[in-house]
């Protein structure tokens, strides 16, 4: 079983989605931040779902889409990296770069 890694990035996702949403609903923020976690998991059985990310075309940099939620995340031999969360909306240019050397 490879190890869920969530990078310093992804993290910073997580609390600035909870931030947005807590705005209106901090019950809301809660159940959305807890189903992005639970959608990642699923990770640790299956590292090879989701689609290969269309801006990279790279077989280890995939996505999940939960609701309006992209999970973007690298597949290694040891490791799954959980690299940015974004909203579908947001381009991902705009918000992540992947270095040359991911």
């Amino acid at each position: 079983m490879r190890k869920l890694i969530w990078s310093e990035p992804a993290v910073n996702d997580l609390q600035a989605i909870s931030d947005f949403i807590s705005k209106d609903s901090e019950y809301y923020a809660r159940i959305v931040i807890a189903e992005l976690i639970d959608a990642v998991e699923k990770l640790n059985d299956f590292s090879e779902i989701g689609r290969i990310v269309p801006e990279y075309q790279r077989q280890d940099i995939r996505e999940l889409i939960h609701e309006n939620h992209r999970l973007i995340h690298q597949v290694t031999d040891e490791s799954i990296i959980i690299l940015t969360v974004i909203n579908t909306r947001q381009l991902l240019s705009n918000h992540y770069e992947l270095n040359n050397n991911d």
